[in-house]
């Protein structure tokens, strides 16, 4: 690595946080729904939803309506998906005459767009539709994301409310996030990104003779539109099948840099506008810095892991997968970053990276994806590992914990360990389940470790909502397709809803004014003891898979035996 590639990475930081600052501000009253200048211009707009859907903004909803709410909306948001491939071959907007969506493919990618993972078993630009594309998976781009910050919302009204059930209203939070956050930034990124070159045509493909005279089809579509919400809203599905490592997906530095901030710029300002809405710049500044200090000990671990592994070469750098037009840095600190943020957007190949490389990825998203995590859901499952971490150094000092003032009980805590241990254990079960069956190691491309490493992958980029792979498994199987449906799922509301039950037990508490035995949650020294029980819980969750897999690859590559 030059001195070149640290200041990308130095530059990356620096832009990364100077952004995050005033969006943090902007999304905190926007959820507050403080401000004049919001409610100026785009009043009107959330006006007319409101009269159109029958919604009353201003009602308060209980932990269990706004459940029940959210859990309509995003069935009803699955379902729409789900008909749109299987009906697309009778629908316009079908230039290149795509046929209907096998069903149980169809289910996989209704479930992972709905879930904010898009995972996708299929090739975007040969099996679907433009409509399909357009009215269902970047649709559901925008609505989940904007479901994960309601999720944020209400569990940070829940720690700060004052003997209240209610959390806020879903339908209020979703329509302010979607119309004054997530639609304004990906028009914005939408425009820059169409600038730089990345496609946005209703066009059908294009089909040129090369140089060779073979001839060529060149997919077109409106991806410029899907590419800004995919990564502005951590959702990751691209338009073509090979996502940002495509030309008309990324086709320059510059649009690699734009959707590499992206990635992490929302996830980050939800860190900040959590210091907002609680009143506490503290307790975003200790936040912040637990979460870069992991995501930075991840980047170090991969870039020592690819440049070392040079060695097994001859010194030469690891290219085989990586984006050549961009280098292994760039590769890297995406890698890191998609991985961190819940995103999943990839511009090389995960499963080329070297062994711990690509186990440093495979290990952010077993965390929980709370490293950056995604939109919102990387800070509501943040605050599961932070009242997890007040309630064990209660324990230790033999005193009932407390979180910003307010008592933190059995209750809560079954909910946070519901939340935590749930998709670690759907992780481990699916790969214990993918091992004993046939038929899915049938879809294994390498054997040995490697191979290991392709089914915790995908088992935990469903569970944890990612939608990375390692790219040589066959996830297109009724066994996969069926299987990492259910993950995506247990993955998602398996957090989200212990996340509202605690909103709802936090809300009817007063809090208590803090004495000499209150721990405080804004110093340094929590900081530690929080980035310490996200490790170890990890660690020990998942530390014997890991060694089986990339660990012991790794050890391997080292004696010269490759996979």
């Amino acid at each position: 690595m030059n001195s070149q590639d640290a200041f990308q990475i130095f530059f990356y930081i620096v832009s990364l946080t100077l952004l995050a600052l005033p969006l943090g501000s902007y999304l905190a009253a926007t959820l507050e729904d403080k401000s004049r200048f919001q409610s100026r211009i785009f009043g009107p707009v959330e006006r007319s939803i409101y009269r159109c859907c029958g919604i009353n903004p201003g009602g308060q909803m209980n932990w269990k309506n706004y459940t029940a709410s959210l859990l309509w909306f995003n069935f009803l948001g699955f379902l729409a998906v789900f008909l749109l491939q299987l009906f697309q071959h009778k629908l316009p907007l079908n230039p290149n005459n795509s046929g209907p969506v096998e069903p149980v493919l169809a289910f996989n990618t209704a479930v992972s767009f709905m879930t904010n993972t898009n995972w996708q078993a299929y090739a975007g630009e040969t099996s679907l539709s433009y409509l399909t594309q357009m009215a269902g998976l970047a649709v559901q781009n925008f609505l989940s994301a904007a479901t994960g910050v309601a999720v944020f919302a209400a569990m940070v009204r829940g720690l700060m409310g004052r003997k209240t059930s209610g959390i806020g209203n879903f339908w209020g939070d979703i329509t302010r996030v979607t119309v004054r956050v997530l639609l304004p930034m990906s028009f914005c990124a939408a425009l820059i990104l169409a600038g730089q070159g990345v496609v946005q045509t209703f066009k059908p493909d294009s089909r040129v003779k090369t140089l060779e005279g073979v001839e060529q089809t060149i997919p077109l579509g409106p991806a410029a539109s899907q590419i800004a919400i995919k990564q502005a809203g951590s959702n990751g599905g691209g338009f073509f099948n090979a996502n940002s490592a495509h030309p008309l997906e990324n086709p320059t530095p510059l649009s690699n840099f734009i959707e590499m901030l992206l990635l992490l710029l929302l996830p980050a300002a939800c860190v900040f506008a959590y210091g907002k809405m609680a009143a506490d710049k503290g307790q975003a500044r200790i936040l912040f810095s637990v979460m870069f200090a992991v995501w930075a000990l991840g980047l170090a671990v991969s870039l020592y892991s690819e440049y070392s592994a040079a060695s097994v070469t001859g010194g030469l750098g690891l290219m085989e997968g990586k984006e050549t037009r961009f280098g292994i840095v760039n590769s890297v600190l995406w890698a890191a970053s998609t991985t961190a943020a819940s995103n999943g957007s990839v511009n090389a190949m995960h499963s080329s990276l070297s062994p711990l490389a690509g186990g440093a990825a495979l290990f952010n998203i077993m965390l929980g994806e709370v490293i950056f995590g995604g939109v919102g859901a990387g800070m509501y499952g943040m605050l599961l590992f932070v009242l997890l971490t007040v309630f064990l150094c209660g324990l230790m000092v033999g005193r009932t914990p407390e979180y910003l003032g307010k008592k933190v009980e059995k209750r809560e805590i079954q909910m946070v360990m519901a939340g935590i241990l749930a998709p670690g254990a759907v992780i481990l079960i699916g790969a214990a389940l993918t091992c004993a069956v046939p038929a899915a190691l049938a879809s294994l491309s390498s054997k040995g470790p490697h191979g290991l490493s392709e089914i915790l992958y995908a088992w935990s980029s469903a569970s944890g909502n990612n939608g990375s792979a390692f790219a040589g498994l066959n996830a297109n199987t009724s066994f996969y397709n069926i299987g990492l449906g259910i993950a995506m799922l247990i993955g998602r509301f398996a957090v989200i809803i212990p996340c509202l039950a605690i909103a709802g037990s936090m809300g009817v508490k007063s809090p208590s004014p803090p004495s000499a035995g209150t721990l405080p949650t804004d110093t340094a020294t929590f900081g530690i003891l929080l980035a310490a029980v996200i490790i170890i819980v990890g660690g020990l969750t998942f530390f014997p898979a890991l060694s089986l897999g990339p660990v012991i690859e790794h050890l391997l590559m080292l004696k010269g035996v490759l996979f």
